[in-house]
């Protein structure tokens, strides 16, 4: 298992440019299963959720030829097995392939999905809007188990919540359902654009709309195509923060600031100096940032996978702060280990209260998940003195080694084996 050395009072200079969102790459993916034709994608990122994707994939008979940040998926000789629970369990975006594997089998055997240990996180929403299609599905000793009478049958659904994962995981099946499929209170994040904009190059017929509704009309057959992956605001986001916390001069590239717009406005909220230029953000040193009240929410509100970084850099703010996170209900995972660092964060059911103007100090510290790992870092770096961030393999699922990206820009970032 590796850890992290980092050294505090860093350094951070230079320009970083933003690789491709794995929330975007992993549906993407997941949507070659759909077509007996060749899928091309450019901007792959490094991440170890795309390797298990790709092994999970591979499972089924997938062919995968992957040449730096480019990956080229072919699916015309899949088999439908059971999903492996070996990898199923390593992320939860394994589901995604429920509603592929139905509509081109009518049937699906996944183990109960993984991933970040963030809250209950429920696919019921995915199964009833599959079984709306025509899907159904009885759970037997761990695994979902899916079938279909004879083909899936496009209708109106109308979902609980705005999942991500759930319109993902409908609207694929419903590409090669017969007849239209609306989906009402649909997930409208960026991530969700990229997929209906892949899956349209693919031959797809998908409408979207900036209201939450989104059209399918049912195709047979899906044709070659390519796409590059949109750039992950999420570490985008974070760089963000980062230079914001160490109060660098920093340029983050190749990013859609339209996309990190709750971001940027908090940050200018609190007294952060950015400034913005087509697909760069400029952070420029500031004098004082203030405390303020956020809370998460589907986008276009303020994304939960910032709430960690955010509420680090919270802590060096002048004043109090609030988060009410209104997403995941065990989301604050990383509090007791901000408070290692020097924090001093208080939490009550699903709100957490920030008391700022405090001064990290180095400590050993244990990541719980993806975004609470990479708020750790953002700490340690502003810290005095040496830290270890123990369980880093949660930062690499979501990061390229982030000692050879940030690492490379000032701050002193080492990993070990322990």
């Amino acid at each position: 298992m590796d850890k992290l050395i980092i050294k505090g009072s860093a350094d951070l200079r230079g320009e970083i440019s933003i690789k491709g969102s794995k929330n975007s790459a992993l549906p993407i993916m997941v949507s070659a299963l759909l077509s007996e034709n060749t899928l091309k994608l450019s901007n792959i990122p490094k991440l170890d959720d795309i390797k298990n994707m790709s092994l999970l994939l591979r499972n089924y008979g997938a062919i995968i030829k992957s040449n730096g940040a480019n990956l080229e998926l072919n699916c015309k000789k899949i088999v439908n097995r059971d999903a492996d629970y070996d990898v199923v369990r390593k992320m939860r975006a394994s589901v995604l392939i429920l509603g592929p594997l139905l509509a081109r089998f009518g049937k699906a055997k996944i183990s109960l999905p993984g991933g970040c240990a963030i809250g209950t996180r429920p696919i019921d929403i995915h199964l009833d809007g599959l079984k709306k299609l025509g899907a159904n599905f009885t759970v037997e000793n761990g695994y979902v188990v899916g079938e279909v009478n004879n083909q899936l049958i496009g209708n109106h659904i109308k979902l609980s919540f705005p999942s991500v994962g759930a319109t993902e995981n409908i609207m694929m099946a419903a590409v090669r359902a017969q007849g239209k499929t609306i989906i009402e209170n649909a997930a409208m994040e960026p991530e969700i654009v990229d997929l209906v904009d892949s899956l349209n190059k693919m031959g797809s017929k998908i409408n979207i709309s900036n209201k939450g509704i989104i059209k399918i009309t049912g195709v047979k057959k899906l044709t070659k195509s390519n796409h590059k992956i949109l750039s992950d605001r999420i570490v985008a986001g974070t760089f963000i923060i980062a230079a914001v916390m160490l109060n660098k001069k920093f340029k983050v590239k190749e990013v859609e600031p339209q996309n990190l717009k709750a971001l940027i406005s908090s940050l200018k909220m609190m007294g952060a100096n950015i400034k913005i230029e087509k697909n760069i953000i400029h952070i420029l040193p500031t004098t004082k940032l203030n405390g303020i009240k956020i809370q998460t929410s589907p986008y276009p509100g303020f994304p939960t996978d910032l709430q960690a970084q955010m509420m680090a850099l919270m802590s060096l703010a002048e004043g109090n702060s609030q988060i009410k996170e209104n997403i995941f209900e065990n989301r604050f995972m990383h509090v007791p280990e901000l408070n290692r660092l020097g924090a001093k964060i208080k939490v009550q059911k699903d709100m957490a209260y920030i008391t700022g103007s405090r001064n990290f100090k180095g400590a050993q510290v244990m990541a719980s998940d993806l975004r609470a790992s990479v708020s750790l870092v953002l700490a340690a770096l502003c810290a005095e003195g040496e830290s270890e961030i123990n369980r880093v393999y949660h930062l690499d699922r979501g990061y390229e080694k982030i000692e050879n990206t940030l690492g490379k820009l000032g701050p002193s970032i080492k990993r070990k084996k322990y």
